[in-house]
C-alpha cells in the first residue's frame, strides 16, 4: 500500500471539497463517470494494440494443421460470450457438435487449444468444468471431443485432465450442477486434482500480507507472520501445478486439458505458467505481452470484477489477486533463472502498477466482447505502447535466448521468497536494495572500461551454477572501486547482490 499526503491552502478549498473530488476521480464508475483511460491521450511511437494477433500467434505454433483448425465459429460471440472471436478447435469437430459441447460446459467454455508442442504435437487445451451434476449426466459429443484431442497426438494414447480445484470443492460443485470428468465417461483420460484454493482464500491471504507489511513491520515475528499469510504456500502450489503440466507435455508427450470451475482464473494461471516454462518465445518482452493478451485478456479473465476498476465497493466478493499471483510466480521464475527472461523486474512491476492505474485500456472489462462494445481498442491506449516505446528500461542485460530450453522451477518453499521490491516498496521503514537490472546501475557500468567483463561477472554471480569459475578477483576489486567512486550514495548497489 502506498500512503499519499496532499498539501493545500485552506483559504482556497475546503477539506471536504478536496476529499469529494479525490473520491469522485478515484472511483469514477461509482460516481457516474468514465475511467480515466478514456481521457488519457498521450502519444506513443508504437501502437501496442498490434502486439498480439491471434492468427499470427497460432501460425507461429504451426497452426492450422491436419488435426487443428483456426475457427471463427465464435465471431459473433454466440458460442461463448466470454471467449474471443477466433479459437482453435479439432479439425474434425462439426459446428453442431461444438454447440452441444458448449451446452455441457460451464459458461459455454469449450476446450480450446492454447499451445501445441512443435515436435510431439502434445497440446494444452483449456475449458471450464463439465455440467455433470449429482446424477452424473453425460454428453457423448463432449466425450468424443476429448477423445479427438487425445487422438490428435499420435505419441500418446492417454489424455491427462488437470482440474485446478480441490477434490472436495469439485465434489461440492458437482452437487450444485457442475462437476468433473469421470473415468467411466472418459476411459482414456487421467484426472488429476491440483488442490488450488479458490478466489476467496487468495483474497484473504493478500489481506493478511498487507497487514504485516504496512504500516509497521514486526521484525521479531517477520518470518512467522509471512508464513501465517500462506501467500508463498499458494505461490508454491501454483508453480507446482504448472510444472506438472509442463512435464506431462515435454517428458510424457501427453496432451492435457486444464480447467477449474469457469476456466478464467486458476486455469489462466496454470496454462500461462506452463507455456512460459515450455516456450522460450513467451520469455521475451513481446512474447510475454502476447501471452498475457492471449491467455488472460482474450480468453476472458474477469479483470473488471477481480480488480474492481473504478468501483469503491471494497467488500466485493468477486475481487481477488489472481493476476497478481501469476506475475508473482513469474518473478519467482526470474529469480531461479536470471538469464532466461528478456525482461527485468521493473517490467513486471510496471504491469502490476497499470493493472490498477486505469491509465491504459489493456486490463479493462471482463472479455473481448465487452472491450469491443466499450470501444476500448479505439478510445484508449495500450500499456504495451508505453512499454515498447522505451524497451531499454525494461530489458534484462543478462538475457540469453535459449529458444528450445524448457524451464522447471523448483516449487519448494525453500526456493521461494517474498517479493519485497513490490509488496514492501512503499513502507518507509524498508528501503529495498537497488536491483542489478535497474537503469541507474546499467547506466553506471556503461562508463566502466571493462563493461563486458562486468556484465559477465554479474551474470555468473546471479546464476545458480556454483560450479562455474568466477572472473578474476582483480576485476571484481576494480569494479567495486569504480562503482563506489562513480555512483551517488543512494544508488550504490549493496555488496550482497554480487557476493
Amino acid at each position: 500500500m502506498r500512503n499519499l499526503r496532499l498539501a493545500y491552502k485552506q483559504e482556497e478549498q475546503s477539506k471536504l471539497g478536496i476529499f469529494e473530488n479525490l473520491n469522485k476521480h478515484a472511483f469514477p464508475l461509482s460516481n457516474g463517470q468514465m475511467l480515466f483511460a478514456f481521457n488519457y491521450k498521450e502519444k506513443f511511437p508504437i501502437n501496442g494494440w498490434k502486439v498480439y494477433d491471434p492468427v499470427s500467434e497460432y501460425k507461429r505454433q504451426g497452426l492450422p494443421n491436419e488435426s487443428w483448425k483456426i475457427s471463427k465459429i465464435n465471431s459473433n460471440y454466440e458460442l461463448c460470450d466470454t471467449y474471443p472471436a477466433i479459437i482453435v478447435v479439432p479439425t474434425s469437430v462439426k459446428d453442431d457438435d461444438l454447440a452441444k459441447v458448449a451446452a455441457f460446459r460451464a459458461k459455454g467454455r469449450v476446450p480450446v487449444l492454447s499451445w501445441i508442442h512443435p515436435e510431439s504435437q502434445a497440446t494444452i487445451t483449456r475449458c471450464s468444468q463439465p455440467l455433470v451434476g449429482p446424477n452424473d449426466k453425460r454428453c457423448k459429443e463432449d466425450e468424443k471431443y476429448l477423445q479427438t484431442i487425445m487422438d490428435a497426438n499420435a505419441q500418446s494414447h492417454k489424455l491427462t485432465i488437470f482440474d485446478a480445484r480441490q477434490n472436495s470443492v469439485a465434489d461440492t460443485n458437482k452437487a450444485k450442477g457442475g462437476g468433473y470428468e469421470s473415468e467411466g465417461a472418459y476411459p482414456n483420460a487421467e484426472l488429476v486434482f491440483l488442490e488450488i484454493h479458490n478466489i476467496h482464500v487468495m483474497r484473504e491471504s493478500l489481506r493478511k500480507l498487507k497487514e504485516i507489511v504496512y504500516p509497521a513491520i514486526d521484525e521479531a515475528r517477520w518470518l512467522s507472520n509471512v508464513d501465517g499469510t500462506h501467500w508463498l504456500e499458494y505461490i508454491r502450489t501454483l508453480l507446482a501445478g504448472a510444472v506438472r503440466i509442463a512435464d506431462k507435455i515435454e517428458s510424457g508427450k501427453t496432451s492435457v486439458v486444464v480447467h477449474c470451475s469457469d476456466g478464467w482464473d486458476r486455469t489462466a494461471q496454470l496454462t500461462s505458467l506452463a507455456m512460459l516454462m515450455l516456450d522460450g518465445y513467451y520469455r521475451t518482452v513481446k512474447g510475454f505481452e502476447a501471452l498475457i493478451e492471449k491467455e488472460w485478456i482474450s480468453l476472458g479473465h474477469r479483470f473488471a470484477l477481480r480488480v474492481g476498476h473504478g468501483d469503491d465497493n471494497h467488500a466485493d466478493a468477486d475481487r481477488s489477486p489472481i493476476f497478481l499471483q501469476f506475475i508473482d510466480c513469474v518473478w519467482q521464475m526470474t529469480r531461479q533463472f536470471p538469464s532466461a527472461f528478456e525482461f527485468n523486474e521493473l517490467f513486471l512491476i510496471t504491469i502490476l502498477d497499470h493493472l490498477y492505474s486505469c491509465l491504459f485500456g489493456t486490463f479493462l472489462c471482463n472479455c473481448e466482447q465487452q472491450r469491443f462494445k466499450e470501444d476500448v481498442y479505439t478510445k484508449t491506449l495500450s500499456l504495451w505502447s508505453y512499454i515498447n516505446s522505451q524497451l531499454d528500461e525494461f530489458s534484462n542485460p543478462f538475457f540469453v535466448n535459449y529458444e528450445n530450453h524448457v524451464l522447471y522451477p523448483v516449487a519448494s518453499l525453500s526456493h521461494l521468497e517474498l517479493w519485497v521490491n513490490y509488496y514492501v516498496r512503499w513502507n518507509p521503514r524498508m528501503r529495498p536494495q537497488v536491483s542489478l537490472f535497474s537503469s541507474s546501475f546499467l547506466k553506471s557500468i556503461s562508463f566502466f572500461p571493462n563493461k563486458e567483463g562486468i556484465v559477465k561477472m554479474c551474470a555468473w554471480e546471479a546464476s545458480a551454477d556454483t560450479t562455474a569459475s568466477p572472473l578474476p578477483s582483480p576485476l571484481r576489486v576494480q569494479f567495486f572501486a569504480f562503482m563506489f567512486r562513480q555512483v551517488p550514495p543512494r544508488h550504490q548497489p549493496r555488496c550482497c547482490l554480487l557476493g
